[in-house]
């Protein structure tokens, strides 16, 4: 790999750890201001050789990240965001599906995350649908029970 291709590759990866890109282009043009002369095809080639991503971002944008891959290791970024957000885990025995309305199932799951249920939990949600953890399968209809009644459908 030459200087300058390594020089541009490291700046790849700052400007997608530092700025939500979106595109090529976008990429293109912060390397453009960082002093490199780039085209479309060597952008596209140093992505797939850098293994960049896109993932989704803010206000419904996607964005670009760099995924370093040692073995089966997580990088030191996904690894310092597991240790900063990481609670608890806790064995499951059984889980329910919550159905809502289309587009409502991440709001859906916050409310159910946010409500003291015993043997709740908690959820992971698509579109439509929720799936909830519970702690055993005996607490499976009390906990449905619950939260119909509080959706008022009791």
């Amino acid at each position: 790999m030459g200087e300058s291709k390594s020089k541009r590759q490291q700046k790849m990866i700052e400007l997608v750890n530092t700025y939500e890109i979106e595109t090529q282009e976008e990429l293109a043009d912060y390397l453009r201001k960082a002093g490199f002369h780039v085209t479309q095809a060597t952008i596209s080639r140093d992505i797939r050789e850098l293994k960049l991503s896109k993932v989704n971002g803010h206000a419904g944008r996607q964005k670009y990240v760099a995924v370093r891959e040692i073995g089966n290791v997580m990088s030191d970024k996904l690894g310092r965001v597991l240790a900063e957000g990481y609670l608890e885990s806790a064995h499951v025995s059984k889980m329910i599906a919550v159905r809502t309305m289309p587009g409502m199932a991440m709001a859906v799951a916050a409310a159910l995350d946010a409500m003291p249920i015993k043997g709740f939990i908690g959820c992971v949600a698509g579109d439509d649908t929720v799936f909830c953890a519970l702690s055993s399968e005996s607490d499976e209809h009390a906990i449905i029970a619950q939260i119909e009644e509080a959706a008022g459908k009791r």
